[in-house]
């Protein structure tokens, strides 16, 4: 019988031991690994190249450290895509959509380019000013509303699964040290 609350007390025990246990495993494995390249806590060996191949593979580093690491937490990765789409998303509202613009009205040479033209206006903002938004951009068709519409939903929703992966860590560290999730 799995789903009897004592074999699932059991369960949720041994999880939160083995996690802990490789937590700590794995710090010790990429705490050990940095000692091997400081004898005798000297970096001038480290310097002159006298470390042994093996305490320079690092293994106890990215193998017994870090791999062990990111197994516990998955979400720092789910974390990190989401403030990567963040911070892209914000990028991309700040520097406005690649289209085909009209150059010489911006003094240069070539009548008509593809490029930034909201990138390098330093007296305008084309987010708040809506006349420049079909004015600017002659192709493709309302390339600024697509551009702003789905930067700003990537931003909305990027924000939003970086508020859940915070919310998850917050529950699954609570949850491993602390002993809420029994009644």
């Amino acid at each position: 019988m799995l789903s009897s609350p004592g074999v699932m007390a059991c369960s949720r025990t041994c999880s939160r031991i083995l996690g802990l246990s490789l937590g700590t495993t794995a710090l010790f494995a990429a705490g050990a690994n940095t000692v091997l390249l400081f004898p005798n806590w000297d970096v001038s060996y480290l310097l002159r190249g006298l470390i042994g191949k093996q305490a320079m593979l690092g293994s106890g580093l990215w193998g017994g450290g870090l791999m062990m690491l990111t197994a516990l937490l998955s979400s720092s990765l789910a974390f990190l895509g989401a403030l990567i789409c963040f911070i892209t998303s914000g990028v991309a509202l700040k520097d406005g959509p690649l289209c085909m613009f009209d150059a010489s009205s911006f003094n240069q040479m070539q009548a008509w380019k593809y490029g930034y033209p909201f990138k390098d206006l330093h007296n305008r903002n084309y987010l708040y000013d809506r006349s420049l938004w079909n004015s600017v951009c002659l192709e493709p068709s309302k390339a600024v509303i697509w551009h702003v519409s789905f930067f700003s939903i990537l931003l909305c929703v990027s924000l939003l699964q970086i508020l859940l992966v915070v919310i998850h860590f917050i529950n699954s560290f609570l949850g491993l040290f602390c002993s809420l999730c029994e009644k």
